[in-house]
């Protein structure tokens, strides 16, 4: 038997399913944090300040160290010899009282410097004796040495001229040429001049001069009849410091009351005049102008009195009338009153306030009464006569009285030595009454020996004491005038 057998179908094909693609998954990196980046607060660097190398005026009167600069030895001459360079550079040593570094290019001079190097920021001022050649050579190295101001005391010309020139272009301010006094301030014991012994002492009177000579002459008459003065200023040529900054910086100084002013030709006479009448404004100026020969003297004086300054004939009268200015009041009237203890001083002493355009005082009832109670021998008329025997305490009563008078308006005391019973000792009552004056006061020792004794014995006082009556009268008109000065700025 067969079998039928059926073939088995073949199997179906298998579909293979079609591979899908599988996308590939891209796996995005993980965000990273933002790195926040810490701000650190730095310090702010310091505003750079402006680089300013140039003085004021003041840098002139009130350094803290100077710098002199010149040569021990070698050829220099005139103003810039050894010998002066040394008698400056130990004038300096001796009274400033700030520090003094010398800067000797001989360096011969122990303790000196040879050069510049060193002194880099070290003074302010500086004050150049050098030869014209070695001026050229060194003005860079001294600008270099950060000296703010110069004063400058031979005279230059070409190359040195034209340095100086340049270093007043950079800012240095320059005394000078030819400021051969240079400058002086008497509280702190600078003096930049090579005179030996020539150191006023201190006061309330300052001067400004173009002319050496005159300049020189004052500080002279200071000194011999104990003038207290605060500060000098000698222009020289003026290059670059002039007349009406100096006057700016003295009117503000509060220890100058009165300002004289030297002058010769007028450089820039109109700022000249209105930087006087701003500085008159404040404090006493009086003028010595030489030149009154000519038309043009009457417009200087014209101007001068525009300018409320007060106009002196010598040196004399300049620093006579200053130390009353400095010590007295203005006198606010033409009326004065003369207490003499001798009768012929007391005549001059008339005739001299008439000459100068004041007038004798009446006295009050009142003064002549409580006058005559107290001393009957005394004359009760102006001028006052105590007499011969007159002492501290004829003084001092009678000058109470007349200053309590209001029919006077300043008083001249006139006292004599020889041939009379008072003694020097007396005179200081008189000081003492007019220790805070309302009035003005001018005192009068007749002679020369006693008046050099007496000016001695109340320098530190507020009296002015003079030679002659003459003298005391010009100071009393001076006193009137700046009392009509003060009058006007009121107004």
């Amino acid at each position: 038997m067969f079998r039928f057998f059926r073939k088995k179908p073949a199997p179906k094909p298998r579909k293979r399913k079609a591979a899908v693609k599988k996308r590939a998954v891209v796996k995005k990196p993980k965000a990273k944090r933002p790195v926040v980046k810490r701000q650190v607060k730095r310090k702010a660097a310091p505003a750079r300040k402006p680089v300013t190398r140039g003085g004021t005026v003041g840098t002139f009167f009130e350094p803290r160290a100077v710098m002199v600069v010149g040569a021990s030895e070698g050829r220099g001459t005139g103003f810039a010899s050894p010998k002066f360079f040394r008698a400056a550079v130990e004038n300096m040593q001796r009274s400033f009282r700030g520090r003094t570094h010398v800067v000797d290019l001989s360096g011969k001079l122990e303790g000196a410097f040879k050069d510049f190097k060193k002194l880099r920021g070290k003074a302010e001022l500086a004050v150049l004796m050098l030869p014209p050649e070695a001026a050229v050579k060194n003005m860079k190295k001294l600008i270099d040495a950060q000296a703010k101001a110069i004063v400058v005391v031979p005279r230059y010309d070409g190359g040195a001229r034209e340095e100086l020139s340049a270093s007043v272009g950079r800012g240095v301010r320059v005394l000078g040429p030819n400021a051969v006094m240079g400058v002086l301030n008497t509280r702190n014991g600078l003096r930049t001049n090579f005179e030996r012994g020539v150191m006023p002492r201190p006061g309330g009177v300052a001067l400004v001069s173009r002319s050496n000579s005159v300049g020189a002459s004052v500080l002279d008459w200071a000194c011999f009849h104990g003038i207290g003065v605060s500060k000098f200023a000698f222009v020289g040529e003026g290059m670059d410091m002039s007349e009406p900054e100096l006057l700016d910086y003295l009117s503000r100084d509060n220890n100058t009351r009165v300002i004289c002013v030297g002058v010769g030709e007028l450089r820039e006479g109109r700022k000249f005049v209105e930087a006087v009448r701003k500085a008159a404004e404040k404090k006493p100026v009086l003028v010595l102008k030489g030149g009154i020969a000519g038309e043009r003297d009457k417009i200087y004086d014209a101007a001068i009195r525009q300018a409320l300054a007060i106009r002196v004939r010598d040196v004399e009268e300049l620093l006579g009338t200053a130390d009353a200015l400095a010590k007295q009041p203005p006198m606010m009237g033409d009326r004065v009153l003369i207490i003499s203890n001798a009768r012929g001083a007391a005549v001059l002493a008339a005739d001299a306030v008439y000459r100068e355009g004041l007038v004798l005082a009446k006295l009050s009832e009142k003064t002549a009464k409580a006058i005559a109670q107290k001393f009957p021998a005394i004359n009760v008329v102006n001028p006052i006569e105590l007499g011969a025997g007159a002492g501290a305490k004829h003084y001092g009563h009678v000058l109470r009285q007349v200053l309590a008078d209001p029919e006077a308006d300043g008083v001249m005391v006139i006292n004599a030595l020889k041939s009379r019973l008072l003694e020097p000792e007396d005179v200081h009552v008189v000081a003492d009454e007019v220790m805070k004056p309302k009035k003005p006061v001018v005192d009068v020792v007749m002679g020369g020996e006693d008046c050099m004794l007496i000016r001695d014995m109340l320098q530190n006082t507020n009296l002015p004491v003079y030679d002659l009556p003459d003298k005391a009268a010009r100071a009393l008109k001076a006193l009137r005038r700046y009392g009509q000065i003060r009058e006007k700025v009121a107004a």
